[in-house]
């Protein structure tokens, strides 16, 4: 794409236009190559604003596993488009914790391009304040992909009336014998559980950090720096509230 985006361009629907427009045209995306067989681990920390891109092929009963932390500036996108081989398996993890006025975005695309491959997406976001937190999924299943198992886990988490959540998870398939699923929810933090936990003696702060905590568990499994992404999310959790 050589023009700027409009709200029309579906993937660009949700964007900080003026603030894309001060980073157009953006720079091809790094491209990666899992050869077959092999193993290919990323974590990646958006805490600057900005948009990383990142185009993943992985090999014939190769594996990928990439974890994002979405946290930062007042534009922050993380794009990845990824094609998986025969037998292949894809695992994404994905925390965004916005507030303030940010806009913060993850935008997939998955081409289950063999048979036998497999996807893993959990996606947790929370947003504060009038900040506004996206995630757009498509899977694409090829013709002649039999037996793809493929799974979208979107949650999102709104800490003000004024926040925003979008979500739109996606699912394109054109082959017969596929497990395919996806799921989205958007809600706010339980009063009750609040409740009970301030009754235990927590400070509201506290409690209420303590719930998301619990909230994003899960989405750096496995990730070679899985401590220090947790670490870097609770402190960005603990600013919200």
């Amino acid at each position: 794409m050589t023009n700027l985006p409009t709200r029309k361009d579906e993937a660009w629907r949700y964007a900080d236009l003026e603030a894309l427009a001060a980073l157009w045209p953006l720079p091809a995306a790094e491209a990666v190559i899992v050869p077959p067989g092999s193993r290919f681990d990323r974590a990646i920390v958006q805490d600057a604003g900005g948009v990383v891109q990142l185009a993943l092929s992985i090999g014939r009963h190769a594996a990928g596993a990439v974890h994002v932390l979405n946290c930062g500036g007042d534009y922050g996108r993380v794009e990845l488009d990824v094609t998986l081989h025969e037998g292949a398996d894809f695992q994404l993890g994905v925390a965004q914790i916005g507030g303030g006025s940010q806009t913060l975005e993850i935008v997939t695309t998955v081409h289950h391009a063999e048979p036998g491959a497999t996807s893993r997406q959990m996606v947790r976001s929370v947003a504060a304040d009038t900040a506004t937190v996206t995630y757009l999924g498509k899977v694409a299943v090829a013709r002649g992909a039999q037996g793809t198992d493929s799974e979208q886990d979107v949650k999102a988490m709104l800490l003000h009336r004024s926040a925003t959540a979008n979500a739109k998870p996606e699912l394109e398939i054109y082959a017969d014998d596929v497990k395919c699923a996806h799921g989205c929810a958007i809600g706010e933090l339980d009063a009750a559980a609040l409740f009970y936990l301030q009754s235990r003696g927590l400070p509201p702060g506290e409690a209420k950090t303590l719930l998301l905590q619990a909230f994003v568990a899960g989405v750096f499994d496995g990730a070679a720096d899985a401590e220090a992404l947790q670490a870097r999310a609770l402190a960005k959790l603990e600013a919200l509230v």
